[in-house]
């Protein structure tokens, strides 16, 4: 897939992600692989550098991670991350302890004359670390300082062998990408000539020779991620792919009948349609924990498939729309389980399925949409709305409903058709309403009325790694809510979510 790529170690950084993508933003293709797994595994004749992420373990705790000699024993550059940094430092000899003042948030830095930080004119970082190095291995130099951390980042020029103790993937500005640029093209000596839309080709050939001459089928849920995921094993087998769209009941309002239209129409590809609502709702009946119902759908999203597939005449795989964020928020490596997406932690074990075919699974949202629009897909197709495979079901809080289920859903098509008006569809990456569960007190019509709170949540991202909330302008969201509380039978109150990600999530469940 890659001429040239670099690998990121994971020691379970909550943004280790992030550092896989700001180097794929410099041209450059990253995965990101468990701490612990030996060079073997990752080093070929692509690879020019290894970056070893943050984590949460202090280097000398009994049980903390560590990085395998194998990996310097390489000699090719590497960058280490905040414990990356003092992981390096307590391999190659030097001395690393908790500071007298500890570093949180952003903080004054003086950066000195090195490569890595060539063109860089910002004066703060971020920083977020119990301990430092306080005494750099033989051959290292200091090559920035704060005022209570006097080798904020390292370097050993001769082994090409770099730290940082500060985060320059979570600014996601000006300076972490230079950073990693300078990184990639500068000490690596990358061309950084990677790009997703050239992959197309490459991605069909892969499907045609696992998949060629077999039967499959394709779980189309109308998102972007399933829409590409599906052309692409269009391409790859034809007529022998079938894509099923389940309507589990938990759709937005008219979501089923505009999913049919455009896929059936647009694309030309065979589409089934299967009605599960009572299936699903049954079986979430009751249920309030977010992780069951993201389990429970991702197992009946199986069972349907396989019941389809069987009345079809039988498949041998599986195609799904999995992407790099689901893999990543689902536990994979060493990066903690932050919730279970429906179609990787959501999996049974039992699979009916020879196996799973999922090409845009090392891909991040805005890189599918890129090789959506390279493939020819209609543009109001890859730029619609993300909706996730669970549905309705994670924008509900608590026990589903078919109260709560419509009064979201009715909130929902009111919050759409309002961002659509005023011409911010394309301009804020994801908006949507949740049913919060909680009853309030309010007055309408000269009466008491005590009925349920509805959240707006919109947001701004190109990744859906981290995101901002979207600033939309008050006298819209004026109208947002007058439009709810007056249509929508049951929403009294209707609140707008100001938290970006992290710390919060996207969705709410």
């Amino acid at each position: 897939m890659e001429k040239e790529k670099i690998v990121v170690l994971d020691f379970g950084g909550q943004y280790t992600q992030l550092i896989a993508r700001c180097i794929r933003e410099a041209g450059v293709y990253s995965e990101i692989y468990p701490a612990h797994t030996p060079a073997e595994k990752f080093a070929d004749g692509s690879l020019k550098g290894v970056v070893l992420s943050g984590g949460p373990d202090s280097v000398y705790a009994p049980g903390a991670k560590r990085l395998r000699p194998d990996v310097l024993a390489l000699g090719l550059p590497v960058l280490g991350i905040c414990y990356g940094m003092q992981e390096l430092c307590c391999q190659l000899g030097g001395q690393v302890a908790a500071p007298e003042s500890r570093e949180y948030g952003p903080t004054p830095i003086t950066f000195g004359a090195h490569p890595l930080f060539r063109g860089i004119d910002a004066q703060t970082v971020w920083m977020n670390h119990n301990d430092q190095v306080m005494a750099l291995p033989d051959g290292f130099v200091s090559i920035a300082r704060t005022a209570n951390c006097p080798a904020a980042a390292f370097a050993d020029n001769g082994r090409k062998i770099y730290g940082v103790q500060f985060h320059p993937e979570v600014t996601h500005g000006q300076m972490g990408a230079k950073l990693f640029y300078n990184f990639c093209r500068e000490l690596c000596g990358c061309e950084g000539s990677w790009r997703v839309e050239d992959l197309a080709g490459q991605l069909v050939a892969e499907i045609k020779e696992k998949a060629g001459g077999k039967k499959i089928i394709c779980g189309l849920s109308g998102g972007v991620d399933s829409s590409v995921a599906a052309v692409l094993a269009h391409r790859a087998v034809g007529d022998d792919l079938t894509c099923i769209f389940v309507d589990h009941g938990l759709l937005r309002k008219n979501e089923a009948e505009e999913v049919m239209g455009f896929y059936g129409g647009s694309l030309g590809m065979k589409i089934v349609k299967v009605d599960a609502a009572a299936l699903f709702l049954g079986r979430l009946q009751g249920v309030t924990d977010p992780e069951q119902k993201r389990k429970i759908i991702g197992e009946e999203f199986i069972r349907v498939f396989e019941q389809k597939a069987a009345e079809l005449g039988g498949a041998d795989y599986l195609v799904q729309g999995t992407i790099y964020p689901d893999v990543v928020e689902s536990g994979a490596g060493e990066s903690a389980v932050i919730k279970s997406h429906h179609n990787v932690g959501g999996l049974p074990e039992d699979i009916s399925f020879r196996g799973l075919i999922e090409p845009l699974r090392l891909f991040f949202k805005d890189e599918v949409r890129r090789l959506g629009e390279s493939l020819g897909i209609p543009h109001q197709l890859v730029w619609r709305q993300p909706f996730p495979g669970p549905g309705l079901a994670i924008r509900v809080i608590g026990e589903i409903t078919e109260e709560k289920l419509r009064i979201v859903r009715e909130t929902d098509q009111i919050l759409r058709d309002e961002i659509a008006a005023a011409h911010l569809d394309e301009k804020i990456w994801q908006y949507f309403t949740v049913m919060t569960g909680v009853q309030t007190v309010g007055v309408m019509g000269d009466g008491r009325t005590y009925e349920y709170v509805v959240a707006v949540r919109a947001v701004t991202s190109d990744d859906a790694m981290t995101s901002s909330f979207a600033e939309i302008p008050y006298p819209i969201l004026a109208k947002i809510s007058s439009r709810m509380v007056n249509e929508v039978q049951g929403c009294s109150r209707v609140v707008y979510d100001i938290t970006s990600k992290p710390p919060a999530t996207i969705e709410w469940e």
